[in-house]
C-alpha cells in the first residue's frame, strides 16, 4: 500500500517553534513557556503580544514604547477609509478583515522586504491598523459615523470606543482583554500553518496573514465562536437547553464549541474563559446564556465525555458585551495576528519551502482520442 496517508496531517509534526506549546506536565497552553492562564492574571494584552512577537515579556519601558508604537499606528489612510466605506453592507466582516490587510499590504512600503527588523514593523502596522478598519465597517454597516482611534486608550479599550463611542467598565474591558490574551496564538493550527505555508515560499506576511484570515473564517477553526452563539439562539432559554442538546446528539449533530485536537481531557483555556463570561453575564443582569451554557456543557460530558474549546465560553461573552455574532471571529483575528506574524518571521528564520505529496487514487494510464471519437 505504500506509506500510510494522515488525513489532515493528523499526529505529524512538520517543523519546529518556539512560540507556544499545550505543555501536558501542568495541562496548559503556554506562550514563550508562560501558561496563558497566568499572563491572563497577571499581564494586560499589549504585554502578551510583545511576548509572542519578541520573545520575552516586557518591562515597563519595553512596553511603553511597544504601546508608543501601537498607537501611533492606528490612523488608517484615506484610500483604506473609502474602500472601507464601498464594502457592501452584508459583507461578512470577515471577509473586511481579509480585505483590508491586502489593501494594507499594497500600501507599506516594505511589503517586499522579508527582513525580521521588517517584518516586525509590518506586523506592529496590521496589529494596529485591523480593528481600526473593522470598527469603521462596523459603524458603517448602522448607518452611523466612523469614530477615530483615540490615542489615550489601550489597545482593547481603543477597539469598544470606535465601535460603540464609549469606553465600558473595567471588569469588561478586562474580560475582552483576557479573551485576546486566551485567542492570541495556538501553535500549528489551521490558520497558522497556513500563513507558514504561504510565508515558505517566500512571500510577503501581508499576503500571509490574508490566507490565514480566510482560513480562520470557516467554521472548524475560528468561526466555531460564531457558530456556538447561533447555537444558544436556537435554544433561546434554559428550559429548552436539555431537550435541544440530546435531541442534536440523537440525530449525531456536530455541537460547536466542544472538542480540539490538541487537548484530551479540556481545553486549559476554558476555566478562564468561563470566569470572565460569568463576570459579564453579572455586569450585564443576564445570566440565561450561563445557563443553557452549564446545561449543554454537562451533557456533553456525561454522553460524550467531550469537553468545551474556548470558543464555547467566549461566543456568549461577546454577546453580552454587545457585539453582533458575525464580529466575533474578527475579534479572533484582531488578537491572532500576533501569534500568526511571530511564526511568520520563525518560518523566515529556518525557511524549508512546505511542498508536502500526495498519493494518487484517479485513472490509470489513458489514451486521448480525437473530439470526434469521444
Amino acid at each position: 500500500m505504500g506509506d500510510e496517508i494522515k488525513k489532515g496531517l493528523m499526529g505529524v509534526t512538520v517543523d519546529e517553534t518556539s512560540i507556544s506549546k499545550v505543555m501536558p506536565e501542568i495541562n496548559s497552553l503556554t506562550y514563550r513557556g508562560y501558561a496563558a492562564q497566568d499572563l491572563c492574571a497577571k499581564c494586560k494584552f499589549e504585554e502578551v503580544a510583545y511576548l509572542i512577537l519578541n520573545g520575552d515579556l516586557p518591562n515597563s519601558k519595553e512596553l511603553k514604547k511597544f504601546e508608543r508604537e501601537e498607537k501611533k499606528e492606528r490612523k488608517l489612510s484615506k484610500s483604506l477609509i473609502n474602500i472601507i466605506k464601498q464594502m457592501p453592507k452584508k459583507s461578512h466582516p470577515m471577509d473586511v478583515a481579509r480585505t483590508a490587510v491586502s489593501v494594507m499590504g499594497l500600501e507599506d512600503k516594505e511589503t517586499t522586504d522579508n527582513s525580521q527588523k521588517a517584518n516586525l514593523r509590518k506586523a506592529m502596522r496590521i496589529f494596529s491598523k485591523t480593528p481600526v478598519a473593522l470598527a469603521a465597517f462596523y459603524r458603517l454597516r448602522k448607518g452611523k459615523q466612523i469614530i477615530s482611534p483615540k490615542e489615550k486608550l489601550s489597545f482593547a479599550e481603543n477597539f469598544f470606543y470606535m465601535c460603540f463611542g464609549r469606553v465600558p467598565n473595567k471588569d469588561i474591558v478586562k474580560a475582552f482583554d483576557v479573551s485576546l490574551i486566551l485567542y492570541a496564538e495556538h501553535s500549528f493550527n489551521v490558520s497558522t500553518f497556513t500563513a507558514r505555508t504561504i510565508t515558505s515560499s517566500l512571500s510577503d506576511i501581508h499576503g500571509a496573514i490574508t490566507g490565514a484570515i480566510a482560513s480562520l473564517k470557516g467554521p472548524l477553526h475560528g468561526g466555531a465562536n460564531e457558530e456556538v452563539m447561533h447555537m444558544m439562539n436556537k435554544i433561546k432559554k434554559p428550559e429548552n437547553a436539555l431537550n435541544w442538546i440530546n435531541n442534536a446528539l440523537d440525530k449525531k449533530e456536530v455541537v460547536m464549541g466542544f472538542g480540539h485536537r490538541v487537548y484530551k481531557s479540556g481545553d486549559s483555556r476554558v476555566p478562564t474563559m468561563r470566569e470572565y463570561f460569568g463576570k459579564v453575564a453579572k455586569i450585564k443582569n443576564d445570566k440565561k446564556f450561563e445557563k443553557i451554557y452549564d446545561i449543554v456543557e454537562k451533557v456533553m460530558i456525561d454522553k460524550k465525555n467531550i469537553h468545551p474549546n474556548v470558543d464555547y465560553p467566549t461566543g456568549p461573552t461577546y454577546h453580552l458585551m454587545g457585539f453582533d455574532t458575525d464580529f466575533f471571529t474578527p475579534i479572533f483575528v484582531i488578537s491572532r495576528i500576533t501569534g500568526w506574524s511571530a511564526h511568520i518571521i520563525e518560518q523566515h528564520s529556518t525557511n524549508k519551502l512546505i511542498r508536502p505529496l500526495a498519493a494518487y487514487n484517479g485513472s490509470q494510464h489513458r489514451q486521448v482520442s480525437s473530439i470526434e471519437e469521444r
